[in-house]
């Protein structure tokens, strides 16, 4: 398939609106979202002799397109690294409102690069705290209070969204 034209043609048109999903989640810009996609798709044709039929397809590119939106973010890193002691000051209540999946999935999208994927990983992609360390190339500490702001920047506004909703004239 490593030079099958309708054979990668089949499995971007199979695979490729999930894939360009979770590229978006990790960088909700669309033209960054589309160049994930594109050098992540390019790696899973260069690889596809290495994918060992252990598990799905689809997860094996998924793999492919999250360390390809890791690459892009190692490269920009453009927001500074939270402190474990920012994490102290954090409340760790869960979030109790109700809120649409859409309206979540544009909620994480607004959060700061390094938060959102660290969100992303381990909330998303279920991946540890220490391995999500060794992908960003940050602490686990660091790691760990990343997501803890994140939950709390997404708790505020989620708040902030059912304080609204309790005082809209319907």
């Amino acid at each position: 398939m490593r030079n099958d034209r309708k054979a990668q043609q089949a499995l971007y048109v199979h695979y490729s609106s999930r894939m360009y999903g979770v590229c978006l989640r990790y960088y909700p810009n669309v033209e960054i979202a589309q160049d994930i996609l594109q050098d992540g798709f390019i790696k899973v044709f260069e690889n596809i002799h290495s994918f060992r039929f252990e598990g799905s397809i689809e997860g094996w590119i998924r793999r492919i397109i999250i360390n390809t939106a890791l690459e892009y973010h190692r490269k920009i890193k453009d927001e500074k690294m939270v402190d474990l002691s920012d994490a102290l000051l954090l409340s760790q209540e869960p979030l109790s409102v109700d809120i649409d999946y859409r309206q979540l999935l544009l909620l994480i999208s607004e959060l700061p690069n390094q938060y959102r994927m660290v969100f992303n990983l381990y909330a998303v992609e279920g991946y540890s705290h220490a391995e999500i360390a060794k992908m960003l190339a940050i602490t686990e500490s660091t790691s760990k209070s990343n997501y803890s702001r994140a939950r709390a920047i997404l708790r505020e506004k989620v708040n902030k969204i059912a304080d609204l909703e309790s005082h809209a004239v319907l």
